[in-house]
């Protein structure tokens, strides 16, 4: 491969399109979304397949970049097929489509900590997925974001291989991310926000420090649809053994426990004299997103100044961006996700690209460096 590239170069191997696998049993849908796909500039459906044994037995002949698979589909399902995938083509991105349902929550977030990566709602009628424009967009936003990210992490690995040549070992220069101090105040409050990659992120950052969260509460936006965040929050409670549940609207923060913000909500943080307390809201879309982190960290910078630290983790766009700069602007300490452990780069390298940010980890040293903060030691 390195002889490939070499001749090819460095602008060659990056302007290639992103290639993608459908796997559904329906024809309808797999017909649909692989046109979608080739309509897209930068995108090249590859192979198309009605079952999880067919996209194993073309796995190395298409050799994908990103995988688009249904759950539930005869011969072998998706989360049969998963880990199979994912061991013949490291590195391999998979999006799960499912439609939301209860059962389907609970499969498709398991196929979540077996390595799928995100997950699109699937309308339930294939009549509904030409009138639905929403799944459309989505699902090509999350294939450019994941197909970028594997790009990216090949590109590099081959330049610091010498793949392309003397001289194109190290990546273009770009402008050094700017850190800040932290502040001096312990935290009483952790905010995370998180999106592609978040479940397996929170819970290699928040296992490590549950047993540090005594005295502090944390709040969670996760970009997920409804039921999956009962779900994750279920999960966060087994991982941690903390209380770690969804949270309902005016419910008094307690410290040591971990409230997720329920899917298709807002979560917001108020403080009063009785307290701090959540609130749930219907608000309009935040940078595409309903929950959102900018609205819950400009809310805790409010509610607790120097005392807030704000946590971003992997996940693609800019949300959380304007609310780090909040919470640094109040005095408290941010830490973002870096970009070696994160699946994308999109709101951690957002956040750290404002200043706001005290330090730039992947998430085992991020439980460390709060528990120091919450001894009042500097990290």
């Amino acid at each position: 491969m390195h002889s490939v590239m070499t001749a090819l170069g460095d602008d060659a191997f990056v302007d290639r399109p992103i290639k993608v696998m459908v796997v559904d049993d329906s024809a309808v849908v797999r017909g649909l979304v692989s046109r979608w796909i080739d309509e897209e500039p930068g995108l090249e459906a590859v192979a198309r397949h009605a079952n999880g044994r067919l996209a194993i037995d073309d796995m190395m002949r298409s050799a994908p970049d990103v995988v688009v698979m249904d759950i539930d589909m005869p011969v072998m399902d998706g989360l049969t097929a998963l880990p199979i995938l994912l061991k013949m083509r490291p590195g391999l991105k998979v999006v799960v489509i499912s439609t939301l349902t209860q059962r389907n929550a609970d499969i498709s977030f398991r196929a979540l900590s077996l390595g799928a990566l995100d997950y699109v709602p699937k309308p339930e009628t294939n009549r509904d997925i030409t009138l639905l424009p929403d799944f459309r967009s989505e699902l090509i936003r999350k294939i450019k974001a994941l197909g970028g990210a594997r790009k990216a992490a090949l590109l590099r690995k081959l330049r610091a291989e010498g793949a392309f040549g003397a001289g194109n070992a190290a990546a273009p220069g770009e402008p050094a991310i700017k850190l800040r101090p932290f502040s001096l105040v312990p935290p009483r409050i952790v905010a995370v926000g998180s999106s592609t990659g978040g479940p397996q992120a929170l819970a290699a950052m928040l296992g490590p420090l549950a047993p540090s969260l005594a005295r502090a509460s944390v709040v969670v936006a996760q970009h997920m649809p409804p039921m999956f965040t009962a779900i994750l929050a279920e999960r966060l409670a087994r991982s941690t053994g903390r209380e770690a549940k969804e949270a309902t609207d005016r419910e008094p923060l307690k410290p040591g426990t971990i409230y997720v913000a329920p899917g298709d909500r807002h979560m917001t943080v108020v403080a009063d004299h009785d307290g701090t307390s959540l609130r749930l809201s219907d608000g309009p879309p935040v940078n595409f997103c309903r929950p959102a982190v900018d609205p819950l960290f400009r809310s805790v910078a409010a509610a607790y100044g120097p005392a807030a630290l704000g946590i971003v983790l992997t996940g693609m766009g800019t949300d959380g961006a304007a609310g780090a700069r909040a919470i640094a602007e109040a005095g408290g300490s941010v830490i973002a996700q870096d970009e070696s452990s994160s699946v994308v780069w999109g709101m951690p390298g957002a956040a750290a690209a404002t200043g706001a940010c005290a330090a730039l980890l992947p998430p085992t040293a991020i439980a460390l460096a709060t528990a120091k903060l919450m001894r009042g030691e500097r990290p």
